[in-house]
């Protein structure tokens, strides 16, 4: 799988990203041997860059990652995660985590926000141990939204003084709201932004984004590319989620068509979802979510595969609502194998 480097650090990510929130028992569980199967089929597909956070499962997804990766070789896989959130003792327990935050874990722990140097510290430290390795490749701050001032002043300057010790090897921030990752980009010392659900086939508002990040030197990796739902089906349904709602009326007609254009052209709306954010030179790497080796498996086959110009073409007219002649099927155009 072909690999892009990280801003200015040596740090390469491959193209195709494995999500673990999933496996931290997100809106569902998935249990052991699954997720163990699911690593195991993204080790054999090629993929080497894998992404978590303490968030996910109340550390559950660091603990399985960390557990599935022990024994490779560390300097054949790229490792990510996120400070912003200490993990403590849940004081008053409920039974799950699914109403607090999203995963189907008991509540034993609760997140504590802390973007302060000390927390930041301890944060990843706690990580370490979890994954059970001595160092993480990329470390991003994580949903900072509400604490930006302390994010810019007090988290990002301690990872970049890591980074400088050589105990990190780059330093990130990871949002889905484009406005504050532009000031991490402007203001900070950052490698990398991770933005999610801003830069996909059917929202592009992290254009701008992008921009900045070329002029400094900065590498982004486009997560959530399936908008929560909308783009990861073949034929998007009544009632297909984008951003964690249903989809409005016209967004849902638009993904229609463009899984038509797909069609039209011997493959899938997934296939062409995952594509297409790698299509900006700052882009790195493309980083989805995966619960099974199933799902793991299409998604290395449709990265290691572009589609040919002409249906980006017709894909791209669909968006900005130009008209564009359907190309006839041609032999050698057919990306679906």
């Amino acid at each position: 799988m072909n690999r892009r480097t990280i801003g200015r650090t040596p740090v390469r990510v491959g193209e195709l990203g494995f999500g673990a929130a999933p496996l931290g028992n997100l809106y569902s569980a998935v249990d052991d041997a699954t997720a163990d199967a699911t690593i195991e089929a993204a080790w054999a597909a090629g993929v080497r860059h894998f992404d978590t956070a303490p968030h996910y499962g109340l550390g559950l997804s660091e603990r399985r990652l960390g557990r599935a990766l022990a024994g490779r070789p560390r300097d054949r896989f790229t490792l990510s995660t996120k400070v912003g959130r200490l993990l403590a003792t849940n004081p008053h327990p409920t039974g799950s985590d699914l109403a607090a935050g999203g995963f189907d874990v008991p509540d034993t722990s609760v997140r504590r926000p802390d973007y302060s140097r000390d927390g930041v510290l301890r944060s990843l430290e706690a990580s370490r141990a979890r994954l059970g390795v001595d160092r993480i490749d990329i470390v991003y701050v994580h949903d900072p939204d509400e604490h930006m001032d302390t994010a810019v002043d007090q988290a990002v300057p301690a990872l970049v003084e890591l980074r400088e010790q050589g105990v990190i090897g780059a330093v990130g921030v990871g949002m889905n709201s484009v406005s504050p990752l532009l000031r991490f980009v402007t203001e900070t010392d950052v490698d990398v932004v991770m933005v999610a659900g801003r830069w996909t086939l059917a929202d592009r508002t992290a254009l701008p984004l992008l921009a900045a990040c070329a002029d400094r030197g900065v590498s982004a990796v486009a997560a959530a590319p399936f908008n929560s739902g909308l783009l990861s089906s073949p034929s998007p349904a009544d009632g297909a989620y984008f951003d964690y709602r249903p989809a409005p009326a016209d967004l849902l007609t638009r993904a229609r068509a463009l899984a038509d254009v797909c069609r039209r052209h011997g493959t899938v709306l997934p296939h062409a979802a995952l594509c297409f954010p790698l299509r900006h030179p700052v882009v790195a790497s493309v980083v989805a979510g995966f619960r099974t080796p199933e799902e793991v498996r299409s998604a290395a086959k449709w990265t290691a595969r572009d589609l040919p110009s002409r249906a980006w073409e017709e894909l791209e007219a669909v968006v900005t609502g130009e008209a564009a002649e359907p190309a006839a099927e041609q032999a050698g155009e057919n990306t679906a194998s």
